[in-house]
């Protein structure tokens, strides 16, 4: 029985998710299904409106409201609401109400801390990864509900319009959809593992396990491995500061986006029974990509650390 009542609640949520988000089209949506055939015929010769080439899933987040002269976007505000949550469930399942058998909310929080400690402490080195340890557990946590946000009923359908109906503004965004998050994510990235590299090596060790030959060589070999070694590490340190955090950003960015972008394309289908089978099956998968973007970013960002905070004891010459 308790299978049964919970493969019914998990039917009734599904439905209620595809009853919420049916209807949610967009004007532009609305007045295409809504033109004379006669202004279709002559589609040729006059020339399309914005309404028509408009974007279902913008790639910039459009702005909700100001503040001395400063644009909110919806996105903003949705990362204002993970925020917001993260911080309400931590506080309230964790301060002043640890117990020493976990339960509940104490239980899953705990378990997430022991798992992602076992894997960064199999990468990393003991003092790096009680540095890493904290930032690559937030990334992972506010990543995967920013990610899930996407799933929400009335995120992307929910806004406003102008009187004239020439287009649509949602109040929600889920935030991992606009670049200029994963960016500042990854620059974020940048500076801290450019900030533990130094305190693990030294500045000049950096530049050494950057630049320096990683081989034994003899003193007529050696100039030779130097020049190759200093091109490796020309290349190696774009990569740092640039293919490695263009990487993270870009990533989650198009992933994330391109979901948002299929699930709405599917919501503004005029099949119904296409809808139906579409979007069941398309929030399953969606659910573990937004899990897997997560993790995948959270685990690339200890990686990346891991290749500088090494120690290398091969280096002779």
């Amino acid at each position: 029985m308790k299978l049964l009542s919970k493969l019914a609640l998990l039917i009734a949520f599904i439905a209620t998710i595809l009853a919420l988000n049916l209807n949610a089209q967009t004007p532009a949506a609305a007045d295409t299904n809504t033109v004379p055939a006669a202004a279709t015929v002559s589609h040729s010769s006059v020339p399309a409106s914005p309404a028509e080439h408009e974007v279902v899933v913008p790639p910039a987040a459009p702005a909700v409201f100001h503040v001395m002269g400063l644009p909110i976007t919806n996105s903003m505000i949705c990362t204002w609401i993970v925020g917001a949550l993260i911080l309400i469930v931590v506080r309230s399942t964790t301060h002043n109400n640890i117990k020493e058998v976990p339960s509940g909310m104490q239980n899953v929080l705990e378990s997430l801390v022991e798992l992602w400690d076992g894997l960064i402490g199999d990468i990393l080195d003991k003092r790096v990864t009680r540095w890493v340890f904290p930032f690559a557990t937030t990334f992972f946590i506010f990543i995967v509900i920013s990610n899930l946000m996407d799933l929400v009923p009335g995120v992307g359908s929910i806004g406003f319009e102008p009187p004239d109906k020439s287009s649509f503004t949602p109040l929600f965004r889920p935030p991992t959809t606009d670049a200029n998050l994963t960016v500042v994510m990854a620059g974020i990235f940048l500076i801290m593992s450019l900030f533990w590299a130094v305190r693990y090596n030294g500045f000049f060790g950096l530049i050494k396990h950057i630049f320096g030959v990683k081989m034994e060589t003899n003193k007529i070999t050696y100039p030779l491995f130097f020049l190759l070694f200093l091109f490796i590490g020309a290349m190696e340190l774009l990569s740092i500061v640039f293919a490695r955090p263009v990487a993270l950003a870009m990533r989650l960015y198009g992933n994330i986006f391109a979901g948002q972008s299929i699930l709405d394309m599917i919501f503004h289908s005029k099949e119904l029974w296409f809808t139906l089978l579409l979007s069941s099956c398309m929030y399953f998968y969606e659910t573990f990509v937004c899990v897997v973007q997560a993790f995948v970013f959270a685990m690339l960002v200890v990686a990346f650390v891991g290749t500088m905070c090494t120690t290398d004891e091969s280096h002779s010459h």
